[in-house]
């Protein structure tokens, strides 16, 4: 089967400037993803004709599809429609269907149409009309020099249901849908990227169908692995075998899949084993107890936090003993497992956190920036502190401390 390359192009300043996501893109890939057409490029071009222009000589030179988005409405910065011509040489006309459409729609809302409402009838002449049922403005595929080109409003409710009734039949019609692309996110938390990917070199490099990357991202590093065969049950049988693999070697710092998360995982921990966490929380101001609560039933398990920043707090709120914190400080380990300790016995709870350390931006107690502890109580006996030193501003040492508590309850869970 031909191995077709496909572009995806979003045209909207508004893109540029951050102000919506692309999750036009996103969609569409995964959408070509499931028809075997592999994504090669997403471009993002501002309302300016001159790089719109650029955008489209670039894509027809090295893509076989290209998907635009963006750039067919009616006023003077919606520029789609322009730049292609330019490009194309094709002439334009005024699609008499969609323009009707579009007076109906003023009629029954009691407006008046406006002239440049008509520009978003127009289409180039030959082309395929992909009707929108959902707005105004058609979509449109066509041949340019054996590339296809699909122009699709940016509206993303408009885009998914032009895009499933014009665009995907089309792709299922080329590829015969002999060949289908799937992927999985393993997810592993207290191991780095790059001792993820010595420990696992020669997989990578023997890799080829699933494919093996490694990504770091902000909370955990992930190995996405991806895979192309003709069925779902051969896809999923490919992926299964080289997960088993990797788990064989890394399993014991994986913890998820796809879009779980850490916080999810420990929830549904802690609710398998009927137990209820609390956390005492310093440095990270309820940063930790934040992420517990922003899961789904995390009622079931998290009674209740303390933020205990200030040193009286720690004492006469939380009950730790003023001679721990008179001759061991605030910022230690004795202190840490005091905290753990009476944040169990305060909210009732089976098992309890703590946090505290230097968030910066100067050392507290003769420690550095950077110092934690960390430490887990439960109603059973067991106790665990650990220290840390990590690096980084303020936010991002709060952020640090928070992840690593997640990971060590995880830990004491699993």
């Amino acid at each position: 089967m031909r191995e077709y390359k496909a572009e995806i192009v979003a045209v909207g300043t508004e893109l540029l400037l951050g102000q919506i996501a692309n999750t036009n893109a996103q969609w569409l890939s995964q959408q070509l993803a499931l028809y075997g057409i592999n994504v090669y490029n997403h471009a993002v071009v501002g309302d300016n004709l001159e790089r719109v222009e650029e955008a489209f000589t670039l894509a027809q030179k090295r893509s076989d599809i290209i998907i635009v988005t963006g750039g067919l409405g009616p006023t003077e910065d919606d520029l789609t429609r322009e730049a292609f011509q330019l490009i194309s040489g094709m002439e334009m006309e005024e699609h008499k269907d969609s323009m009707d459409k579009i007076k109906l729609f003023f009629t029954n809302q009691k407006r008046e149409m406006t002239p440049n409402n008509r520009k978003q009838a127009r289409i180039f002449k030959g082309c395929t009309v992909l009707v929108n049922n959902a707005g105004m403005a058609p979509g449109m595929k066509m041949e340019l020099d054996g590339r296809i080109w699909f122009f699709l409003p940016g509206v993303p409710r408009e885009m998914k249901q032009i895009a499933a009734d014009g665009v995907i039949p089309y792709i299922n019609e080329l590829t015969g849908n002999k060949q289908m692309i799937k992927s999985l996110v393993l997810k592993f938390i207290g191991i780095g990227e790059s001792t993820l990917e010595h420990t696992l070199k020669d997989l990578i490099q023997a890799q080829s169908n699933p494919t093996i990357a490694p990504l770091a991202q902000e909370n955990n590093v992930v190995i996405r692995l991806t895979a192309k065969e003709a069925s779902e049950d051969r896809l999923d049988a490919l992926l299964k075998n080289t997960k088993l693999k990797i788990l064989d070697r890394v399993g014991d710092y994986f913890f998820g899949e796809d879009d779980q998360v850490i916080e999810q995982v420990v929830v549904d921990l802690l609710k398998k084993r009927s137990m209820t966490l609390a956390a005492a929380e310093s440095l990270t101001g309820g940063m930790f107890t934040e992420k517990i609560v922003s899961v789904d039933g995390a009622s079931e398990i998290c009674p209740g936090g303390i933020v205990c920043y200030d040193t009286a707090i720690k004492r006469d709120v939380l009950g730790v003993s003023g001679k721990t914190i008179q001759s061991k400080g605030t910022v230690s380990k004795e202190c840490a497992l005091e905290m753990a300790d009476q944040v169990t016995k305060l909210f009732g709870s089976q098992v309890g956190i703590s946090f505290t350390g230097v968030a910066g931006p100067k050392e507290i107690e003769g420690e550095p920036v950077g110092k934690v502890f960390i430490a887990i109580r439960d109603v059973k006996g067991y106790q665990q502190v650990e220290s840390f030193l990590f690096t980084g501003n303020r936010n991002t040492i709060r952020k640090r401390a928070c992840l690593k508590g997640l990971e060590m309850i995880y830990n004491y869970l699993k």
